[in-house]
């Protein structure tokens, strides 16, 4: 008796010429045949049945994967998943619905050749949607019909065609297209030359910032908080207390939960929360005050910021905060408005206090207010 673990199977030590000469071996079966043994499949568990049913379609199964061989996968293992593909299609079918297991079985054989392919293309998951799928299997048809098969870039009539055609974005197509350019996944420790010397791997830009720019700021973050801890003993304990539960941990109790531990209202939270932030910001006063500027506190709506802004009035803003840190601001964005805020970067009364305040903070220059104290 015949059992699936004596079904031919492709390998590459055999060739594909073996297993085609095997395949052909088992006969077709005639309508009437076909529909006997399905039936005794479906209704009877004949695993005898499903066997002949599964090898009179082998065939069918290599010449479906023999119209996948230009995605650069063996041709062996291709006929392999449509196999699994097959013998799914028998498992689901029903014959009293009138139609042939080749027409519904090449269903089943393409899905599995096809789910093969997407997951062997590339290690990054691509074709998650059923459009994304159908452009990646006819994205070569269409380029070959269009006489674009050996073009880099799509012309942008072309990728309107194709996307139009198989209805999905112009940006899918473009990007579906550089991937398969590719040809698929490509090591970077391949060698660049074929003496062996050098790898691509050897001109990938590093993006970390470089050691002395990470020393610095390691350091600037240490004097940062040795300022922090210093402006904090201007506070009295519950001034410390909610300023560092609302400000400075990773996560902030709320109004409620402080009031709760004091006794007293949530407002009354928030207002000594206010008034200890600004005591912190007063240092930040006091130097651009030392630099002749204009210190000034009011109101300022969002309008004004629109207007001040389209007439040049307001070139620049910065932020300071609790860590004594002048931060640029280039742009202001909000329900109903995005204002950018002069040319997007760091104006030069930002970047004066910032270079006065880190040259305290690093001993560059002296400290007349006594803010910073030396450990050594």
């Amino acid at each position: 008796m015949s059992t699936y673990a004596n079904l031919p199977a492709p390998s590459p030590e055999q060739g594909l010429n073996r297993y085609m000469q095997e395949i052909r071996k088992f006969p077709l079966l005639e309508p009437e045949e076909e529909y006997m043994l399905a039936k005794a499949w479906v209704d009877h568990g004949d695993k005898e049945a499903a066997h002949q049913l599964v090898t009179s379609h082998l065939r069918l199964v290599a010449k479906i994967a023999m119209g996948y061989r230009g995605y650069g996968l063996p041709v062996s293992e291709l006929i392999a998943e449509g196999n699994i593909g097959l013998m799914q299609g028998v498992k689901k079918f029903e014959p009293e619905r009138g139609f042939r297991l080749a027409t519904y079985a090449m269903w089943w054989i393409r899905a599995s050749i096809q789910e093969y392919i997407l997951r062997s293309w590339s290690l990054v998951k691509m074709g998650t949607t059923a459009a994304q799928k159908k452009l990646f299997f006819n994205l070569r048809r269409m380029k070959a019909r269009l006489d674009a098969f050996e073009d880099g870039d799509l012309t942008p009539e072309n990728v309107q065609k194709i996307a139009t055609d198989l209805g999905v974005t112009e940006a899918d197509v473009v990007s579906m297209n550089r991937r398969m350019a590719m040809g698929g996944d490509t090591s970077l420790n391949v060698p660049m030359r074929e003496d062996g010397e050098g790898q691509w791997q050897d001109w990938l830009a590093d993006d970390s910032p470089l050691q002395d720019t990470v020393v610095a700021d390691q350091q600037e973050a240490d004097v940062r908080h040795t300022m922090l801890i210093d402006a904090m003993d201007d506070l009295n304990d519950r001034e410390k207390h909610i300023l560092t539960e609302r400000r400075l941990t990773d996560d902030p109790k709320t109004l409620e939960e402080l009031s709760q531990v004091y006794g007293v209202s949530r407002e009354r939270v928030r207002q000594i929360e206010v008034r200890a932030f600004e005591k912190l910001q007063d240092r930040m006063r006091v130097l651009a005050r030392d630099k002749g500027m204009t210190v000034r506190e009011e109101p300022y709506a969002i309008d004004q910021w629109r207007d001040d802004i389209a007439s040049g009035r307001l070139v620049e803003v910065f932020a300071c905060g609790t860590a004594a840190v002048v931060a640029p601001i280039s742009q202001l964005k909000g329900p109903g408005y995005d204002l950018k805020i002069g040319d997007g970067g760091m104006g030069p009364v930002t970047a004066d206090l910032r270079k006065s305040l880190t040259d305290i903070q690093f001993g560059r220059a002296d400290d007349p207010h006594g803010w910073v104290d030396r450990l050594f």
